[in-house]
Order: C-alpha cells, then structure tokens, then sequence
C-alpha cells in the first residue's frame, strides 16, 4: 500500500510494517509478524524493488510483534537489524516483556488481533541472534537517513525514527491510532505500555519534528501532524483518567 511517494506499508490497521524507498535502497521499519513476510516481495516490486535493496530493519522496540520476519531478513539476505541499546536483549530474545495486564479490552477486537497474530506466525516468531544497537540522536546511513529518538516508556528501549525528506516519525508503540484491545480509533495511548508516565512524557521529543506522518506500529497512519497526535493522545488519556 502507497501512503506516499517512496513510503509504503504492508501488514494492516492492526499490525504495521513500513518501507521506505530512495536511490540507495530500502528501510524496513518493524517486521511485524512473521507471516506478514509474504507481501513483502510483491509490495517491493511495487516500489520497483526486490529483497536485495533491503539495507536494513529497524526495530521500535523488541516486542514480538515487531521483531517478526527480521531474523529471516537477516539470516537469508544478510540484512542488519538495529534497535535501541535498552531493547537489544528482548529483541535478541534474551529477556521477557514484564506482565503489565491488558487494561482497558474488549472482546471483539482482542479477538481479532490475537487471531491475525495465530494465523500469521505471530506466537512462534524467531527471536535476533545478532542486532545493531543505536542511541539517541544517531542518524543512520540508511535509505531515509533515519534519526533514533528514544521515548521510553513503552518499554525501556522504545525508539522513534525520523525521516525528514519524507515528512515522517515512525513511532512504533509510543502512541497508537488503533487500539489492538478495545477497537477505538484514532491518537490514543498504547496498551500493554511499561511506564504510561514516562511514555506520556517521550511525546514530547516528536512535538518539535512537525512531520506530517505519525506512523505507529498499530493503527491507521495519521497525517495529521506530530503536535496534533500527541494533543489527541493526552486528551484521550485526561479524558479516560
């Protein structure tokens, strides 16, 4: 799917994965769930690409369905996966995400998202046996030229991508605009966070960037604007409060 010249999406409104073209290659922010692996090449091609312009993944944090088929990308096509120091060893499989309850659900759309993740691989996905660390500030020599902004919060080594030339922020689970467990659209906080006070107070890093794309790991892509979706997403959190 197109949202933008040299910006594309693949997975749907309940898991996203994002491509990001230019001379050089492609950026593969996220992999999802593992079995989101088969619209990749077709999705490629539709960019005039192929799996060899892959240069590299970049993970917004080391949950599994974000880490989906990028251990398959590195091991079959040598392609790098990077993801924040403080995420590494759950990327890598070596640690596990801290039991923080499902909050606020319904049954219907839990449902839906946990039969998209069984149908797609989303419970057997392969941990990274090697990946990239990045820091804060760090711009990546990338397709996109990707600058690393940490937001903890979510987990402790949740990151933000932005991609200026393309007027974007990829970032991840820091806010959602599709609520996975209760179906509620639009900027909102996002569930299972770690620390709700401290991902609250990462938004502020994504205000000052005025791109037009926020692009979360779930949810439809807003294009509303960074300091528009971070008012609607504390307003959402003052209001169910």
């Amino acid at each position: 799917m197109e949202l933008a010249p040299s910006l594309h999406r693949i997975g749907n409104d309940l898991v996203n994965v994002y491509l990001v073209a230019d001379d050089s290659g492609v950026t593969v922010i996220d992999t999802g769930v593992s079995g989101i692996w088969k619209e990749l090449e077709p999705e490629l091609a539709a960019m005039g690409k192929s799996l060899s312009d892959v240069r590299g993944v970049l993970l917004t944090h080391g949950d599994s369905d974000h880490v989906g088929f990028a251990e398959r990308l590195r091991t079959e096509h040598g392609v790098p996966v990077f993801v924040h120091e403080a995420d590494a060893a759950r990327a890598r499989g070596e640690e596990k995400k801290p039991n923080v309850g499902l909050g606020s659900w319904k049954i219907g759309p839990l449902a839906r998202f946990m039969w998209y993740g069984m149908l797609r691989g989303g419970f057997s996905t392969k941990p990274i046996r090697e990946v990239r660390t990045v820091t804060d500030g760090e711009t990546l020599d990338l397709p996109g030229h990707p600058r690393v902004i940490h937001m903890p919060g979510h987990s402790p080594g949740s990151a933000a991508y932005s991609m200026a030339a393309i007027g974007a922020v990829f970032v991840g689970d820091a806010l959602t605009t599709g609520h996975v467990l209760t179906g509620v659209i639009g900027p909102q906080p996002a569930p299972f966070t770690q620390d709700p006070a401290q991902a609250d107070a990462s938004l502020d890093k994504i205000v000052p960037l005025g791109a037009t794309w926020v692009l979360p790991g779930h949810g439809p892509p807003w294009e509303g604007g960074t300091a528009d979706a971070v008012r609607r997403v504390r307003d959402f959190a003052s209001r169910a409060a």
